[in-house]
């Protein structure tokens, strides 16, 4: 019993961390082009609304039209996700069209478009607020959600679920792998040399925007039609500033932020499963650990207190806390390029 219990809250984690990967993975490709979009929190929340209400019409319209469920199927959701990815794609495309056409600070203007986003999210989300009706879709995999263990946790789940772990592997695969991901690792370092090798710089960062925008707007859905399936910015809002965060932990590599996005899953789990028995004020308390494991983290990720940390360790594990904590953002990150 004990053992099904964990394996029930262990699959928890990988699917409630599902949106904060794609828009942490997102981000995480955005920022290796040089442009980094700090409206990602703002995207997200108007991401997720768009998502939901999208959705929400669709099925509303198709069901009045004598349309049974069978017959509905997964059009609500897939129309709803395309809606949020346009809206992600947007905020994304209009921080690097500042940035490279009109040459404004990146970090300025994406500041300006989260609170714009989040705002205008909360005017137009008013009556659709708490308002449920989606049902989540769960596509278990044959023959490897038999496996023990690993497929109640892997291969149990949504569509946003198995997308989020695709889009760790094929995001790793790209940057580490591939000529074009060279190429973009490349402008988000020196985007003078790779100019010099024939690189379009600034074609190249609209596009991995782009990309990182859509990934953004997918994990807004993803709240709203997969963890949440009902709409309430007070539940999203914030978490975009988590997966910036992540980003920095995870050292601009994706498998390591997903590593983070599910250490933060995982202590949600913990405050979930001991809501019923603790105080509300102890609740609260814990309900800050995520973000101060990621200020935390930051300090030790982006300064030399690393280094200083590891003569109190023992000397056998300094190269796994090098690998897992040694952060080093892309060099031209932020910059406008000539």
């Amino acid at each position: 019993m004990a053992d099904d219990v964990l394996i029930h809250q262990m699959a928890g984690i990988v699917s409630s961390g599902a949106p904060l990967i794609l828009a942490a993975v997102g981000e995480t490709l955005t920022e290796r082009a040089g442009i980094v979009n700090l409206g990602l929190d703002g995207a997200l929340t108007l991401a997720a609304l768009g998502g939901f209400v999208s959705a929400l019409t669709v099925q509303s319209n198709l069901t009045s039209s004598g349309w049974s469920s069978e017959m509905i199927g997964v059009l609500p959701t897939l129309i709803g996700a395309l809606v949020a990815m346009g809206i992600g794609v947007s905020e994304a495309l209009l921080v690097a069209f500042s940035s490279i056409r009109l040459k404004r600070s990146q970090v300025a203007v994406g500041f300006v478009l989260t609170l714009l986003c989040r705002d205008l999210a909360i005017f137009l989300g008013a009556e659709f607020r708490d308002r449920g009706g989606i049902h989540i879709l769960f596509v278990p995999i044959p023959v490897l959600k038999d496996i023990p263990v690993l497929g109640p946790v892997f291969f149990q789940h949504d569509p946003f679920t198995y997308l989020s772990l695709i889009v760790v592997c094929l995001a790793w695969v790209w940057l580490f792998r591939t000529r074009s991901g060279l190429m973009l690792r490349a402008v988000g370092e020196r985007p003078e040399t790779a100019f010099a090798r024939g690189a379009q710089v600034n074609r190249i960062r609209y596009f991995y925007a782009a990309i990182g925008g859509a990934l953004i707007g997918l994990g807004g859905a993803a709240y709203t039609l997969n963890v949440n399936l009902t709409w309430n910015e007070s539940s999203i809002s914030g978490n975009g500033w988590i997966a910036l965060a992540i980003v920095i932990f995870g050292g601009w590599q994706p498998i390591r932020v997903a590593v983070g996005v599910y250490l933060v899953a995982a202590l949600r789990t913990l405050v979930t499963a001991w809501q019923s028995s603790v105080s509300s004020q102890l609740i609260q308390l814990i309900n800050t650990l995520p973000w101060l494991l990621m200020i935390g983290t930051l300090f030790l990720v982006s300064g030399p207190y690393l280094e200083r940390l590891l003569p109190y360790l023992p000397p056998r594990i300094h190269p796994l806390v090098r690998a897992l904590l040694r952060a080093k953002p892309p060099a031209a990150l932020g910059s406008n390029f000539e």
